[in-house]
């Protein structure tokens, strides 16, 4: 495995997917690469969340 660049499906900014990344998601069982920039899933997190809390 190695790093890999992905573009950010919200902000179009460019994200490394590092091997550790890559080995926690395989580790879970998460079958795709992230869309989103850390920073883009921090805020769409967020979002969530205060709409839960309504």
């Amino acid at each position: 495995m190695a790093d890999k660049t992905i573009v950010c499906k919200d902000c179009g900014k460019e994200f490394i997917f590092t091997e550790g990344e890559q080995a926690f998601y395989k580790e879970k069982g998460f079958e795709n690469d992230p869309v989103r920039c850390p920073d883009c899933r921090r805020a769409r997190k967020a979002e969530k969340n205060s709409m839960r809390n309504r």
